[in-house]
């Protein structure tokens, strides 16, 4: 055995000093970085899958928990500044009953199940007033991380002290609010109002001008009912919904000509003018009941009719037409006679249609409407094979498509074509550079460290190709050798073991007395005394 390992030793020795010192570096660096990688593949093979278990969590709730768990045996990591703490993921699920089961992690913060659990008869007026107090102000913080965008709120109420004095007035309420937003998140008008709201709701005698909201980076959110919005703010929302408008057209007529033409020889641009003007406005209307005419629906109708004839009555006379009579007074005629009077009155109450309106114009009206689109023939390299057909049907869509969109008034006359076409321009002309853009698109972006680890593993491949095969082929040298070695040795004649002499029937019969010879000596000695007897 010891003579193998020897031989071995030598064997080896041998190997490794005839290489040069290129290969032996070459060698060496190989088995290094084979090491190495293995090793690494190693550890993030068999290293655990962590995730998180809690996060947004305190300081002193992290290190809670984490006492937890290092007293259960669990494995755990603390991540993000120590508000994460990550447990093997098989595990999270059980963890999670087991701690809340025990209460952990306790916050320390006093909400309103603490008036079930933990309060008592001695707890005087003052005590409980700090105690609902702080039990409101922790509940008003976790309404706000409900809210998308908050990951956490600090809520600090300040109540007025009661006045023992009837008819005194005190003062209102307060409050202060920081919130701690996600990153990247930004808090939209409307969710500002909401959260003004919920705080004004919660907190007795407390109005919206007495709360100041702020996130934890000092930026203040002010209460916008629509009425006293900021420019900059109002500036902002309008180009949103202009732009949210024009993509919306943009994104139906791509679709639209790309099923035409194909998604890859459609640019569409769109451009909008905007009337953000709200109105409101109310009219009160008469019109006649049939149209034409200025009479209306008799609603009531009074005819009074009189007539007196008589001998010897005097007849009145006409009201003040005398040269010395006196207006509107009735003037007696002279002389007696027969007389005739008569009198037709006749009142009518005529009823017109009477219109209220109540109008609320609503802003985000298109006033203008351009649309610019960009084709690419089928054949690139020949303008003439998008035909003039072809174009005229794209028109007339884009032209149907700004028709429809523009608002028009009532009373305004439809676009003509020629207005149409001014604010429609379609270009036919090959794309420049579209297919290197869609190629580096289309190609992956594989990281630097990946072709590192490839090429390492491929030169650690290479490196054990080659000495296997410089190995097999010392050991074929080494056998040709030893053979060689064999041949030029003395010679010895040795006896073929196969040149047998031929068996006869002699021969057989001298094997089987030999035979019986050895096995059955008495049985011999008789049948030689039985042939020399014979004989």
């Amino acid at each position: 055995m010891n003579e193998k390992l020897m031989n071995t030793k030598d064997k080896l020795s041998g190997l490794w000093q005839g290489r040069s010192k290129g290969q032996k570096t070459l060698l060496i660096t190989g088995t290094i970085l084979f090491l190495v990688i293995a090793g690494l593949l190693t550890y993030f093979v068999s290293k655990p899958n962590l995730v998180p278990l809690y996060s947004n969590l305190s300081p002193a709730e992290t290190g809670q928990i984490k006492e937890t768990l290092d007293a259960k045996g669990v494995q755990s990591e603390i991540s993000n500044n120590g508000s994460t703490i990550m447990v093997p993921k098989e595990m999270v699920d059980t963890l999670m009953v087991e701690l809340a089961a025990e209460g952990v992690p306790n916050t320390g913060t006093i909400d309103y199940s603490y008036f079930g659990q933990d309060s008592g008869f001695g707890m005087t007026d003052k005590e409980f007033d700090v105690i609902k107090l702080k039990a409101t102000q922790t509940e008003l913080s976790n309404l706000m991380k409900g809210i998308d965008g908050v990951n956490d709120a600090n809520v600090m109420i300040n109540l007025p002290a009661e006045s023992v004095f009837v008819g005194e007035q005190t003062e209102g309420s307060s409050a202060s609010v920081v919130l701690n937003l996600k990153p990247g998140a930004q808090l939209d008008q409307e969710k500002v109002n909401a959260l003004f709201h919920l705080v004004s709701k919660s907190v007795p005698n407390l109005s919206t001008d007495n709360i100041v909201i702020m996130d934890q980076n000092f930026n203040y959110y002010d209460l916008n009912n629509g009425q006293n919005s900021s420019p900059g703010t109002s500036y902002a929302s309008q180009q949103e919904i202009k732009a949210q408008i024009e993509q919306d057209i943009q994104r139906d007529v791509q679709k639209l000509l790309g099923t035409m033409m194909g998604q890859d020889k459609v640019v569409v641009a769109v451009t909008t003018d905007i009337d953000f003007t709200q109105e409101n406005r109310e009219e009160n209307l008469v019109s006649p009941v049939v149209e034409g005419s200025d009479e209306g629906i008799a609603v009531s109708v009074e005819r009074i009719t009189e007539a007196y004839t008589g001998d010897g009555a005097a007849a009145g006379g006409v009201n003040g037409v005398g040269e010395n009579d006196v207006p509107a007074y009735e003037a007696t005629a002279e002389g007696t006679g027969n007389g005739d009077y008569e009198r037709i009155e006749e009142r009518v109450n005529n009823e017109v249609n009477r219109i209220n309106k109540q109008i609320v114009e609503s802003p985000y009206k298109i006033r203008d409407l351009g649309i610019q689109v960009m084709v690419e023939p089928p054949d690139p390299e020949n303008l003439d094979s998008f035909t003039p057909e072809r174009e005229e049907d794209i028109q007339q869509i884009l032209s149907t498509i700004v028709r429809t969109s523009i608002n028009k008034e009532e009373n305004e006359e439809p676009l003509t074509q020629e207005q149409l076409q001014e604010k429609v321009v379609v270009s036919v002309q090959p794309f420049d550079g579209k297919q290197q853009l869609a190629e580096a698109e289309a190609t992956p972006v594989i990281p630097i460290w990946m072709y590192i680890v490839g090429g390492v593993l491929l030169l650690a491949i290479i490196i054990l190709i080659i000495l296997l095969v410089r190995k097999k082929k010392q050991e074929n040298e080494e056998l040709e050798e030893e053979e060689d070695d064999l041949q030029d040795g003395p010679t010895f004649d040795i006896q073929d073991i196969n040149n047998n002499e031929i068996e006869t029937e002699t021969t057989v019969r001298k094997k089987q007395l030999e035979k019986m010879a050895k096995e059955k000596p008495e049985d011999f000695a008789k049948l030689l005394r039985t042939w020399i007897l014979e004989e």
